[in-house]
């Protein structure tokens, strides 16, 4: 089994570090919580020329097809950086994910063609107030009324609601079957009757997710993607990603920073008359980071590896999201740990990998679940 980075992603790797070590990490001083638009417009067309630009579009939609061990690669590296906010990762072009870029015919031409041009931006509405980790739990309903469905629900903590076009939204159309054959993606747009984003959350983390209310939303039949009942497959697939790429991968270069900014202050700190780096309780956490990232980093890229062979990687990216994002947050607070109270300061960025961070322990499923999961598969297999 080989177990070394392909050479050809190797150049890739190097290349989108330069980038960020050049344009991101600069900006996390001058431009601490969030880019300025003037920013973003900038980075959004380097991205374009360094091929950095819808990396996982198929090349026959017009993105760069990069494969998902490549992709991991690319959202460790990216990740290095709290320039941005953790959800904000649009100057690598729009989210498309595992979705809609199933679509056809007029669905396609209305939907998918417009957000790859950058005329249409969407969401992706699954999580509800009694239904995060447990989408079995989802309440909202889409019943057929003809040639539309009327929906009625609520979502919560959707992603960038407040400025999309339209939502892809899981609804229960078969209450019998639940999640077992009776969840289905329909696409709604946000300015449909019936359709109202009523609050947005200010978090840790400066993102702002919100509260979307369906009260009688009519939409047509033709809006559904696939087939009735086949939106847990689509909502499972897009989350599986999210998990090795968005949650695996990036705690992976969190974790890698958080090394380098520990081992570079431990150096330079000196305390009752040596480094820091001399002390056996820093030179243990610095060990103990390290280790955990290589087997982190393992984890996560086999799981990218299994999904381009095109084999089942459910249980392998509930493994690597469950201990990838622990393993970031442990990096995180170690990092902060070392720095001592100099680092709870907002003038740092460790503050800001630590509260960062901490989210994704909760999100696209509690590390809790994932271990029950995990803990299902080990009585079924053995």
């Amino acid at each position: 089994m080989d177990f070394s980075v392909p050479e050809e992603l190797r150049a890739f790797q190097q290349m989108v570090r330069r980038f960020v070590d050049k344009e991101l990490i600069p900006l996390e001083n001058t431009e601490p919580r969030g880019l300025l638009p003037a920013t973003r417009e900038r980075l959004r067309a380097l991205t374009r020329d360094m091929g950095l630009w819808l990396l996982d579009v198929p090349e026959s939609l017009g993105g760069q097809g990069l494969s998902m061990l490549g992709q991991s690669i690319f959202w460790e590296e990216f990740s290095r950086s709290v320039a941005t906010l953790p959800r904000d990762f649009y100057i690598i072009g729009p989210v498309v994910g595992a979705v809609l870029v199933q679509l056809k015919g007029e669905q396609k031409e209305r939907y998918l063609d417009p957000v790859l041009r950058g005329e249409k931006f969407p969401c992706f509405a699954q999580t509800e107030p009694d239904a995060g980790t447990d989408p079995a739990a989802m309440r909202t309903r889409a019943v057929r009324d003809g040639d539309h469905y009327v929906i009625n629900g609520v979502k919560r903590f959707i992603t960038d609601a407040e400025k999309a076009d339209f939502a892809q939204v899981m609804a229960i159309t078969d209450p019998v079957k639940g999640a077992r054959g009776g969840v289905s993606c329909i696409l709604v747009d946000m300015d449909t009757p019936g359709v109202k984003v009523t609050t947005q959350y200010k978090t840790m983390m400066g993102e702002s997710p919100c509260e979307v209310v369906f009260q009688d939303a009519r939409v047509p039949v033709k809006n559904l993607i696939g087939k009735e009942g086949d939106g847990f497959r689509l909502a499972q697939e897009w989350i599986t990603r999210g998990r090795i790429l968005r949650h695996g991968a990036r705690s992976c270069g969190v974790a890698e920073r958080c090394l380098e900014m520990g081992a570079s202050y431990a150096k330079q700190r000196v305390t009752f008359g040596a480094p820091l780096a001399d002390r056996q309780s820093i030179q243990w956490m610095l060990a103990d980071t390290y280790t955990e990232l290589q087997a982190a980093r393992h984890l996560v890229r086999h799981a990218a590896w299994k999904i381009d062979q095109g084999e089942d990687v459910r249980t392998e990216s509930h493994i690597a999201k469950m201990y990838s994002v622990e393993m970031g947050f442990r990096a995180a607070d170690r990092c902060l740990q070392i720095h001592g109270g100099i680092g709870l300061t907002t003038d740092f960025q460790v503050e800001k990998f630590w509260r960062d961070q901490r989210p994704y322990l909760i999100t696209e499923g509690a590390a809790e679940v994932m271990r029950m999961t995990v803990a299902r598969h080990v009585l079924k297999h053995y």
